[in-house]
């Protein structure tokens, strides 16, 4: 099941289970949009992947207790500031390549 983190790895931008800008790999590494566009340029800083926009659980029980009042959101941050030269670096080889490809 999704953890649904709390916030951008890199910015700390809050993002809670129904926003609509957080972004996922397939590892969860979660970061906004603007992140992942304007500093990662789709290209996951921890394993090199592609994202995703992440899915928004249910607030309400609406069958089978599948929500959040049941599955809740995690609340623990994973504050990771990414070194944007760093990962140009990093990115510049594979960030051409279709996340599907990688």
């Amino acid at each position: 099941m999704l953890e649904l983190r709390p916030t951008c790895e890199n910015c700390n931008t809050a993002l809670p289970p129904d926003s609509r800008e957080a972004r996922i790999c397939s590892y969860e590494c979660t970061f906004c949009a603007n992140c992942v566009k304007v500093v990662l340029h789709d290209v996951c800083p921890n394993c090199g992947g592609g994202f995703v926009p992440r899915p928004v659980r249910p607030a309400t029980n609406w069958r089978n207790n599948y929500y959040l009042g049941i599955d809740p959101a995690s609340s623990k941050v994973k504050h990771r500031p990414v070194d944007p030269s760093t990962h140009a670096q990093f990115s510049a080889a594979i960030r051409s390549i279709p996340p599907e490809r990688r």
